[in-house]
Order: C-alpha cells, then sequence, then structure tokens
C-alpha cells in the first residue's frame, strides 16, 4: 500500500506544537476590522489548539 499524503493546505495553516499539540490562527481576521471591537481583534489575532474529533482528522491529513 502506498504512503498517505501530506494535506499541503492544512500542513501551511497548523503547526504541531512540541508536546504534540495543534494550533491554528482564528478566522474572521483580515478585513472589515472597523466595524470589530478592539476586544475582539485581539481575541482573533491569537492562535489557538486544534481539539477533538476535528484533530483526529486534522492529524490524518498532516500524516501524523
Amino acid at each position: 500500500m502506498p504512503k498517505m499524503k501530506t494535506h499541503k493546505g492544512t500542513a501551511k495553516r497548523i503547526k504541531i506544537t512540541s508536546t504534540g499539540k495543534l494550533t491554528r490562527r482564528r478566522a474572521f481576521g483580515n478585513h472589515m476590522l472597523a466595524k470589530k471591537s478592539k476586544s475582539r481583534k485581539r481575541a482573533i489575532n491569537t492562535t489557538t489548539i486544534v481539539n477533538g474529533s476535528t484533530a483526529k482528522n486534522v492529524k490524518r491529513a498532516l500524516g501524523i
């Protein structure tokens, strides 16, 4: 059986921490920022951890 290929779009967007967790950027931070509050924009600017069943699917896409 051939090797699984890494999903390159996912690989560019998600980084693996040293403990094996997956980090990603938050959505909604690219345009129409004038209507969003400062606190909302600061929250969008932080990274978050991918968890749950989503993490399992992402790890499969990354070939981990």
